[in-house]
């Protein structure tokens, strides 16, 4: 599936801001499943300094500072992105999720190393002993890593409400637990929380889902969204996508922007600024679906 892909944040402030600094992870991530055509950014007011390189997760990551006197900044990242059919994964063959708790204990290979510093605590994600018994009620002892992690996933998506409003990115995974509501950076730094408390390698991903109007009625504009799901460690399969919000496996509707161990890791757009007084942000994503060749 080939889509085009506009992420846009416009700040408008209630006085000029004089110098602006900000650092951007919006840059879509080529891997085995997606591939990025082209992509730009593009900025109002230009940019006096832009640098880019990469993360040590292997995110893409952009820096700009505006020197220039404004009242309204717009930061647009315009992609052309190929998103490629996941496998077909039989949850039921993985190995039992405690033999890879077990593995991760001492890892053996490099690619078990790697997924060994997703086993920990970060920023966003505190591990307890609630969300360890929550866990333990869908791993039970023998069930296959792939099958319990779904039902994890379904799990939370069907325990927990949807809700914008009631947390915001520094609510703890706790309260979250507590709430039984929240939104997709919460489901996932959740899930994740859970899969790290019983020792498994668990990382959040940041992306784009498309989304759907209702039946009979057109698609508005800026109206996909920013989404956030999660991955665990399979030794067989590496990296498996999971997304408790929606109570799936990501497939060609998910489009991947990064990972790392938290929603700090892959924040979309951060920095800061002199002058500016009060503020306002809008956000607007477009996923579109395009027949354009991807040559």
């Amino acid at each position: 599936m080939l889509y085009d892909v506009r992420h846009e944040t416009r700040f408008k402030y209630a006085s000029p801001v004089t110098i602006s600094h900000q650092l951007l992870k919006l840059r879509p991530r080529r891997s085995s499943r997606q591939n990025v055509v082209s992509t730009e950014l593009d900025v109002t007011p230009h940019p006096f300094v832009q640098r880019e390189w990469t993360d040590y997760f292997g995110n893409a990551v952009q820096f700009l500072t505006v020197q220039e006197a404004h009242r309204e900044l717009v930061i647009a990242s315009i992609s052309r992105v190929e998103v490629l059919p996941g496998m077909n994964i039989m949850l039921d063959f993985s190995p039992g999720w405690e033999v890879v708790a077990q593995s991760m204990q001492s890892p053996t290979n490099a690619e078990a190393l790697s997924a060994s510093q997703f086993c920990f605590e970060s920023p966003y994600v505190d591990v307890h002993d609630d969300l360890r018994q929550f866990a333990l009620k869908t791993f039970t002892p023998g069930r296959p890593l792939l099958d319990a992690t779904m039902a994890l996933t379904s799990r939370i998506y069907e325990e927990f409400t949807y809700q914008g409003g009631v947390t915001d990115v520094s609510t703890p995974v706790r309260r979250v637990l507590e709430l039984k509501k929240g939104v997709c950076q919460d489901f996932a730094h959740l899930q994740i929380a859970c899969l790290r408390a019983i020792g498994l390698p668990a990382r959040y991903v940041s992306g784009y889902l498309m989304t759907h109007p209702p039946e009979g009625k057109e698609k508005l504009q800026g109206a996909d969204e920013s989404h956030a799901w999660l991955s665990v460690w399979c030794p067989e399969l590496g990296w498996v996508d999971f997304d408790p919000t929606n109570n799936l496996i990501p497939n060609l509707e998910h489009v991947t922007i990064g990972w790392g161990r938290d929603y700090g890791d892959v924040s979309p757009v951060s920095g800061f600024i002199f002058g500016g007084g009060k503020h306002e942000v809008a956000v607007g994503v477009d996923v579109v679906p395009t027949t354009a060749s991807v040559a």
